[in-house]
């Protein structure tokens, strides 16, 4: 064959690709918008994902898993998946198309995704739940993106109000509607906002999100704006205890807290790792820890269950924050008043304590400290770990996969397999967690043991609030991933 025709057919190959990966957004888009079943590839969201961007995750899939991953066959398994009438669910077609080429007698697709899938029969219905933003800063303006992008039919969370402390005017809401439109370090939101000042609400993908000004808790009455039984989820700070978080109890129509920093007196919560100890039936504040140890205490566990830990030292290299000051000035910790895009400050964490909050067995075990540099956002954590069991580079790399393609944490963890990853590109990646497998050091007998965990400390962070979110209203979801 000469190089001509084998180009051709390269160009043909490549042409039948694209054409089935826009059949694979269309049927993506159906299942969700139609029967609110969310397809991922590998947990990489594929809603409202171009044709270039499905096929380079398809391309990820397959060098992760070291197997053909082909969008064709996706695209059959995603059919049948349709055919099947499922109830609310979240599907990793990935996990499916690689289960498929691994059987050894091979099912017809029908049978195959029938078995697959069968616990969807047993699925409970859901109750759709009203959701409250108290505060609109950087994670409650990632949260309010990700809840209205996927609304779908709204069988799940609705985001119903925004809470904020301003005067309610029309420059107020525009000004408030242009930051969740425009994001310097995230783009701009795939969507539509604009603003109903007569409503005194933002109108965002078409849907009405009113707008609340009050200086306290105690001063609303969520029922006048048609909103029962709400979750509060509050990323202003202010309150930080069970007592202060507790006043949003008070108010009419709101029914659960989340809060979303570490909290005093009540559960902190790393998704996946503990949510489970805590029935929503029961218990009604919550905290979703920091962004920091929700980066942490997966691999953590991981490395807990697997080799034992000793005792470790966490040093997180991490993103300035709105905390510190722009130019030299006070401030009321030391060295934060320095900079904060001209230096490397040094600073405390308390995410090392916060991990034996989620596991126990850490008590006591782990020194930590901070140094926040020149970046607005990507962060790293670098666990220098001494281990009760001995292993290789190799092997704690192998379970770490492992644990990212299956189980409990499979949300929680991603396996980096690239060996030129930087800060930027972690941005915009949902797992709070990204193991950097090319830069795991092990010792010469194995002891100890140096691992690197990159996070979104924004985007990563927000995705488990509302994970947590999901589980404290009792919306979740049929899974199989």
């Amino acid at each position: 064959m000469s190089f001509n025709e084998i180009y051709e057919k390269e160009l043909a190959f490549q042409a039948n690709k694209r054409k089935a990966t826009v059949e694979f957004i269309s049927l993506i888009s159906d299942l969700w918008y139609d029967d609110t079943v969310e397809l991922v590839l590998f947990r990489n969201q594929l809603i409202d994902r171009n044709v270039s961007e499905i096929l380079n995750l398809i391309e990820y899939a397959s060098d992760f898993v070291e197997k053909p991953i082909s969008v064709f066959d996706a695209v059959e398994i995603t059919r049948e998946i349709k055919n099947q009438k499922l109830p609310p669910s979240k599907i990793d077609i990935g996990k499916l198309v690689y289960e498929f080429h691994l059987m050894h007698k091979k099912q017809s697709i029908p049978e195959f995704v029938e078995s697959k899938l069968s616990g969807a029969k047993k699925a409970r219905n859901i109750e759709p739940k009203d959701v409250v933003l108290y505060g609109f800063g950087r994670i409650g303006r990632l949260i309010a993106r990700e809840l209205m992008a996927r609304t779908g039919k709204g069988n799940l969370m609705r985001l119903r109000a925004i809470v904020t402390r301003d005067e309610i005017n029309e420059t107020i809401l525009e000004k408030r509607a242009s930051l969740l439109r425009n994001d310097s370090v995230h783009g701009d939101f795939q969507g539509t906002v604009r603003v109903d000042i007569d409503k005194k609400a933002l109108i965002i993908n078409g849907t009405t999100v009113h707008v609340i000004s009050a200086n306290v808790p105690e001063e609303i009455d969520y029922t006048n704006y048609g909103i029962f039984d709400a979750l509060i989820i509050d990323n202003t700070g202010a309150f930080r205890d069970k007592e202060s978080l507790g006043r949003h109890l008070k108010c009419n129509g709101a029914s659960k807290v989340l809060f979303t920093a570490p909290g005093k007196g009540i559960p902190n919560i790393v998704h996946g790792v503990n949510h489970k100890e805590y029935d929503p039936n029961t218990v009604d504040i919550f905290s979703a820890a920091s962004c920091t140890t929700n980066a942490i205490t997966p691999v953590l566990k991981v490395m807990q269950d697997n080799f034992g830990v000793k005792y470790g030292h966490l040093e997180t290299i991490h993103a300035y924050t709105n905390d510190q000051n722009l130019v030299d000035n006070m401030h009321k910790k030391y060295r934060r008043g320095r900079a904060a895009a001209l230096n490397m400050v040094i600073t405390e964490t308390g995410a090392g304590e916060a991990v034996s909050k989620a596991l126990p067995s850490f008590a006591g075990k782990l020194t930590s400290n901070a140094i926040r540099v020149p970046v607005p956002n990507g962060s790293l954590a670098i666990l220098n770990l001494q281990l009760e069991n001995a292993a290789s580079k190799e092997t704690i790399n192998t379970i770490l996969k492992k644990n990212a393609l299956e189980g409990d944490l499979v949300e929680q963890i991603k396996y980096s397999l690239s060996n030129e990853l930087v800060s930027t590109d972690i941005i915009g990646t949902s797992a709070p967690a990204i193991f950097d497998s090319h830069a795991t050091i092990s010792s010469n007998n194995g002891s100890n043991v140096v691992l690197y965990v990159w996070y979104d400390n924004e985007y990563g962070y927000s995705h488990q609030v509302i994970r947590l979110a999901r589980y404290i209203s009792q919306v979740r979801r049929f899974a199989y991933y």
